[in-house]
């Protein structure tokens, strides 16, 4: 009699595909609710080391929350302050933007049928509007200020995440054991949790700062808006800080022309080069980086999956998954396909 060994490699493979497709159909169904309940657990893993130094300080629980409460409350009602009334007047004046922009289109045409070049216009006008990129970062900002404004649930959420975190440490020692492997890994996973989300965070809010008091100096519309867009997308590696830096250049030139244009996308660059390539890697190490075609997949899906405010959440949902890859043996080669080129590191 034959013995019965199980499902064949490949019906293993349908299964886990058809488990995946299920679980994102999900997820994509229960949008607005996933995308709150993975913004209070972004808050919470900010909030945790603040929360946990007090707790080792001698400071009471209690006192503690209250404290952590009191900071996620002002975040959310700055945020969401300045993207409900900048949003609302940027949202008035797009089509006096489209219009300028219409013009310099046209002006731009003229300019290249002078020299001899032939182009297309109504094809041009028709295939390409450089004015949606300017709508697509009204509805973003507008579509993250909605989220924000469950600020109920939101904290509600993440008060019971840290109570939670608190006691985790506990929980696992129990389950697993002081001398577990599994505890060895899901220390390493939560420690650089942590790290990464830290780091990025102030990262992210000095490029932030620094974009804001750039386009300040240029004198762009809106620039506490531009400078919270940067912010946001700073945690999109390799081609957040293009994505930040388009309506925000876009803007300069339809308002103060192609010179203020250029020296607002030198910012940009600037903040990119030197954040980006000198002060995060010094922090956070090149093990916690991530490849640009799993940056831009992640964006795609995430984004399809849970609309604008999943492309802002996508990078770091992706790189906790390498980091739960990356604290295990068995599927450490997942999270190396998933980092940064090595091509240039040198063999140890």
């Amino acid at each position: 009699m034959q013995e019965h060994t199980g499902f064949s490699g490949a019906s293993r493979t349908i299964i886990i595909f058809a488990a995946f497709v299920v679980v994102v159909a999900g997820i994509k169904t229960a949008e607005s609710l996933m995308v709150t309940f993975l913004l209070s657990g972004f808050f919470a893993i900010i909030c945790a080391p603040p929360f946990m130094f007090m707790l080792r300080k001698g400071v009471p629980d209690w006192a503690s929350l209250i404290i952590v409460v009191i900071g996620i409350t002002a975040i959310q009602f700055l945020f969401i302050t300045i993207i409900a009334s900048s949003i609302a007047d940027f949202s008035r004046d797009i089509p006096l933007y489209q219009e300028r922009l219409q013009q310099l289109f046209v002006s731009f045409t003229t300019t290249l049928d002078s020299w001899g070049v032939a182009v297309p216009e109504s094809a041009l006008q028709q295939h390409f509007d450089p004015g949606v990129i300017l709508k697509m970062a009204a509805n973003t900002l507008g579509s993250l200020g909605s989220v924000l404004s469950n600020s109920f649930m939101i904290i509600l959420t993440v008060i019971f995440m840290l109570f939670e975190g608190a006691s985790l440490p506990k929980k696992l020692q129990v389950a697993f054991g002081n001398d577990s492997q599994h505890m060895a890994h899901l220390s390493r996973f939560l420690d650089d949790v942590k790290s990464y989300m830290t780091i990025k965070s102030v990262i992210s809010l000095i490029t932030g700062f620094a974009i804001y008091i750039w386009l300040l100096i240029v004198g762009v519309d809106y620039a506490l808006l531009w400078g919270v867009v940067a912010f946001l997308f700073n945690f999109v590696p390799n081609i957040g800080s293009i994505i930040a830096a388009i309506p925000a250049v876009l803007l300069a030139l339809i308002q103060l022309g192609p010179l203020s244009a250029i020296f607002a996308g030198v910012g940009f660059l600037l903040a990119n080069i030197i954040m980006g390539n000198v002060v995060e890697p010094r922090f956070m190490g090149r093990g916690l980086g991530l490849s640009t075609l799993v940056v831009f997949l992640s964006l795609v899906f995430w984004g399809w999956v849970m609309g604008p405010v999943g492309m802002l959440l996508s990078v770091p949902l992706t790189m906790l998954m390498k980091i739960a890859f990356e604290s295990s043996e068995e599927t450490k080669w997942i999270a190396i396909i998933m980092g940064p080129d090595i091509r240039d590191s040198s063999p140890e």
